[in-house]
């Protein structure tokens, strides 16, 4: 089978050495990204089953499995799972996770690799799945070798999330002070967009682009999650924007996030989240 190997020198491009130092930050705790991060809601495996067909026997291969958010519940499902994971600790809380989920031998495996460099099995996948994190590999890389990896008539299943408009909203509007006091890459009066005014245009044309993908099928979801301020300042330190802040600026962010949530909201806020599944087809 072909095998799409990252292109030499592809670190020399400005952009993609940024990608790789913002992607690396998520490894530092991995502990901290396990207990923080939420999970995704019950119908999306729905249709992952539906549409990917990611159901019992299917022959999955997970790119950026993180802790296991994703390949826990599908493993329960019956799926078996080759997941590549970048980040060592990342996968070892994974590996850790999947051994209380009772799969039967060999049915899950969490391989520690970067997906660009990661040679491809001989034998060909029914499902390639991303899940919030497809946007981390090379441009240059994951779609080819995505379809380098599936059978004839396989499924690419990517999982998109973003922060909009909804929640506890007038803590979100409040909180962009902090953001411009402590951030000065933040663009003033920042708003999380309306769900209906977020495009996958891009997404899908880069899928359709080479034309071995058909038509994208998407469905969506929206999520609101409520978080103590201890949780929320946690789940802020799993971002790589946040995490990637010198540390004086990061703790004075935190901080006046802290505060206002304690002092203007009651110690609670509720963030929502749209999350969109896209599958494309391989011709």
């Amino acid at each position: 089978m072909p095998d799409s190997t990252a292109r030499p020198g592809r670190d020399d491009r400005p952009e993609e050495a940024r990608r790789r130092q913002l992607s690396r930050t998520f490894d530092e705790d991995a502990e901290l990204y396990d207990r923080a991060r939420p999970g995704y809601p019950p119908e999306l495996y729905d249709d992952l089953a539906e549409l990917a067909g990611a159901g019992p026997g299917a022959r999955v291969l997970e790119i950026g499995c993180g802790t296991g958010q994703v390949t826990v519940p599908l493993t329960r499902r019956g799926c078996w799972i080759t997941a590549v994971e970048a980040g060592p600790r990342m996968a070892a809380v994974a590996r850790r996770n999947l051994g209380g989920v009772g799969a039967v031998e060999g049915q899950v495996e969490v391989m520690t690799a970067e997906f660009e460099n990661w040679p491809l099995p001989d034998q060909p996948f029914d499902v390639v799945l991303s899940a919030t994190a497809f946007h981390w590999i090379d441009p240059s890389v994951r779609v080819p070798k995505a379809a380098d990896a599936l059978r004839s008539g396989g499924a690419l299943a990517v999982v998109r999330g973003q922060h909009v408009r909804g929640g506890t909203e007038e803590f979100f509007a409040e909180v962009q002070r902090c953001y411009e006091r402590f951030d000065p890459a933040t663009p003033p009066g920042l708003r999380p967009p309306e769900a209906a005014d977020v495009d996958s245009a891009d997404h899908t044309a880069e899928v359709a682009r080479g034309g071995r993908f058909g038509p994208a099928v998407s469905r969506r979801y929206e999520q609101d999650v409520t978080y103590t301020t201890t949780e929320y300042l946690d789940l802020l330190r799993t971002f790589s924007g946040h995490r990637a802040l010198p540390g004086t600026a990061r703790d004075g962010l935190l901080r006046c996030v802290g505060n206002l949530i304690d002092g203007r909201y009651g110690g609670h806020v509720t963030k929502r989240s749209l999350i969109e599944l896209t599958v494309s087809r391989k011709r």
